[in-house]
């Protein structure tokens, strides 16, 4: 699904090169639910821009889903971001004036999908993560935890080949994050792949692996051993 070989990134200020990944080899299989940690400048968000094709790297390959993703352009890599990716986000992202039915179809529109099916697709979606009662309401009437599960929903809508998640938590009470785990591990049990960069230890046990960053190298890979299943 997702195997990295000896990628590297550099980022250059000011005539400084910092080295934010240090030749960093990860392969992550269909079906897995793994989560990425580490410590503030770990390299734990720069690996999670690489993976969803959101920024670029100096050196090394990455193959997507079996397709050689390591120099594509940036329409080819919008393309794949489209098809083969779903991003959920700390904060959200959702389109204040738009409904959540309007929020959750939109990776839809850029995929060129007719608007009969968006709006089954869409509909299906938010039935998912339990909100086939708020399709007409707009982001700012509900909840944190209820806009997280909107911003899941649009990233299923598009029955992507894996699920990528950036502190999905990160604004939300511990009720709320129970809930959401809990969405991602339904999901993960009917077959997607789900990958989540935490700074919670407690939530990391929800997934299946924990691989930990620190100063650009991947310094632990393990499977979690008592996995809590909500």
């Amino acid at each position: 699904m997702i195997d990295l070989k000896n990628v590297v990134k550099i980022y250059r200020t000011g005539g400084e090169e910092l080295m934010a990944l240090k030749h960093v080899n990860l392969h992550i299989a269909e079906g897995e639910f793994t989560s990425i940690m580490g410590p503030s400048g770990s390299g734990k968000s720069t690996m999670m821009n690489i993976l969803g094709l959101l920024d670029r790297f100096d050196d090394g390959t990455y193959l997507l889903n079996g397709q050689n993703v390591t120099h594509l352009t940036d329409v080819q890599s919008a393309k794949v971001r489209n098809q083969e990716i779903g991003f959920v986000f700390q904060s959200f992202n959702l389109m204040p004036r738009m409904t959540l039915l309007e929020n959750v179809a939109l990776p839809l529109v850029y995929a060129g999908i007719s608007k009969s099916e968006r709006k089954d697709r869409a509909l299906k979606a938010l039935e998912q993560v339990g909100l086939a009662d708020r399709v007409h309401h707009r982001p700012n009437a509900i909840s944190g935890g209820q806009k997280q599960r909107v911003a899941i929903a649009r990233a299923i809508v598009n029955d992507p080949v894996v699920l990528m998640a950036d502190e999905p938590t990160g604004n939300l009470d511990s009720k709320t994050t129970l809930e959401i785990m809990k969405i991602f591990q339904d999901l993960n049990d009917n077959g997607t792949t789900v990958v989540m960069v935490t700074h919670e230890p407690d939530v990391a046990q929800y997934t299946k692996r924990i691989v930990s960053f620190k100063d650009g190298e991947i310094i632990a890979d393990n499977p979690v051993s008592e996995r809590k299943k909500l």
